[in-house]
């Protein structure tokens, strides 16, 4: 009698253990995924790099920033491509150039009102985002020398968003930097760089 019982209650056992997985997996899935539901993202960052060919060279920078930004639409595309778009502003109270003798060091600040961010939502552990932006650079010294103190800056960038849970992100980046005058002053030979920057955000 309890070999039959035994027997006939085994079958049961496995139902409840089918049954508590497939629960656990569709609660799972269900959960959303990191930057679903076009989240704000408050983070902030550091980073420096040095010049390359095409304006002043032997320049070197280093920066820090705290970024507001907002998901602003959901995902679309397919395959590898498939995103969402993505706004954002970086102050920055910390910009620190050093310049070539005879120009001297300069400390500035800067804000980059329009950042233009595509964020690769494929991936949901590792997300790679694109981005492109912009703003204005004030600094203490001319930047370069006998040019101007106020200073526009574009970038282009390739990240990386370590996502540990579903709404913090460790992330890395290589950005492209123009610093110009944009005619303000002349000479404009502006200075171009390659920065590498590491931060922290949050998504809410």
């Amino acid at each position: 009698m309890n070999l039959r019982r035994r027997i006939c209650s085994a079958p049961l056992r496995l139902y409840s253990v089918l049954l508590l997985l497939l629960i656990t997996v569709m609660s799972l899935s269900a959960q959303d995924k990191p930057l679903d539901g076009q989240p704000w993202d408050l983070g902030f960052w550091g980073g420096g790099g040095f010049s390359v060919p095409g304006g002043t060279k032997d320049t070197h920078t280093i920066n820090a920033g705290i970024r507001l930004g907002k998901v602003l639409t959901g995902d679309h595309g397919g395959s590898f491509v498939r995103g969402n778009f993505e706004w954002s502003a970086d102050l920055m109270p910390l910009y620190y150039i050093w310049q070539p003798a005879p120009a001297q060091n300069a400390y500035g600040a800067a804000f980059n009102p329009v950042n233009l961010k595509w964020n690769f939502t494929s991936a949901t552990s590792a997300v790679p985002y694109l981005e492109l932006g912009g703003g204005v650079l004030f600094t203490n010294h001319a930047v370069p020398l006998n040019t101007s103190h106020v200073n526009f800056l574009t970038h282009a960038a390739l990240g990386f968003q370590f996502f540990n849970n579903e709404r913090r992100a460790f992330t890395a980046a290589v950005r492209y930097e123009h610093i110009s005058n944009a005619g303000l002053t002349t000479p404009n030979p502006g200075v171009n760089t390659v920065q590498f920057t590491l931060g922290l955000n949050w998504f809410h």
